[in-house]
């Protein structure tokens, strides 16, 4: 997956990954996290996801990271929120309030960027990279994140064969493929995701789970 598809995709509409309210899993599962009041909470590949600015709701300060500058303004710009922009190397960084989103390629951002990150969320960056990226993005999170951040994550799977991705088929095995020898892994919850995933029905997916994850360093 090239910088340009993600670029393309957000320049041509065709973003059915974004969701049009905020997701309630996050919203279920995320107070078990009991992060103190003012926490930084890191989004991957966040697009111009509602699930940030219920984050900040929370009185969590948000850093994002995306690729494509439209998902960026269109955020700000929807949210009603005049942002200040610096850059910061090859990124150019965007912030209002407690909501900081940084426009480049994830596997670019500083490692200080992140210095003060509490847990990270990801509803659709894992899943979004086929399984070399994941690789990369796995081994990328494990360097440049403190110790103590837990990983909340919301994957997917689909039977082989029915989709070629985006998104990526990503079960609790692959998942443990990438993270089972640094993290443990908490499943909080597996639930049937087809009828809330449309798109993925219109392009002919026939059964899809959505599990919740908490990945969390193990000691050593």
């Amino acid at each position: 997956m090239t910088p340009d598809f993600w670029i393309e995709r957000w320049q041509k509409g065709e973003i059915g990954f974004h969701q049009a309210a905020g997701n309630d899993l996050l919203a279920m599962h995320w107070p078990s996290l009991g992060l103190a009041p003012g926490s930084t909470v890191f989004v991957p590949l966040c697009g111009k996801s509602l699930d940030m600015a219920w984050l900040a709701g929370q009185g969590h300060r948000v850093i994002g990271v995306e690729l494509s500058p439209l998902a960026v303004d269109d955020f700000f710009r929807e949210h009603g929120l005049e942002a200040e922009t610096r850059t910061a190397g090859s990124f150019t960084v965007r912030a209002a309030g407690p909501i900081e989103i940084w426009c480049g390629d994830i596997f670019e951002l500083p490692g200080d960027a992140l210095r003060d990150v509490a847990a990270v969320y990801d509803r659709a960056a894992l899943v979004a990279l086929p399984p070399s990226l994941q690789v990369r993005y796995a081994e990328a999170l494990h360097r440049v994140l403190p110790r103590a951040a837990p990983i909340f994550l919301i994957s997917l799977s689909y039977p082989d064969g029915q989709l070629a991705g985006p998104p990526f088929s990503t079960p609790l095995s692959a998942v443990a493929a990438l993270f089972g020898a640094t993290h443990a892994i908490d499943i909080r919850e597996t639930r049937d995701g087809l009828e809330k995933s449309p798109n993925l029905r219109d392009r002919g997916v026939t059964a899809l789970d959505e599990a919740v994850y908490v990945l969390r360093r193990k000691a050593g």
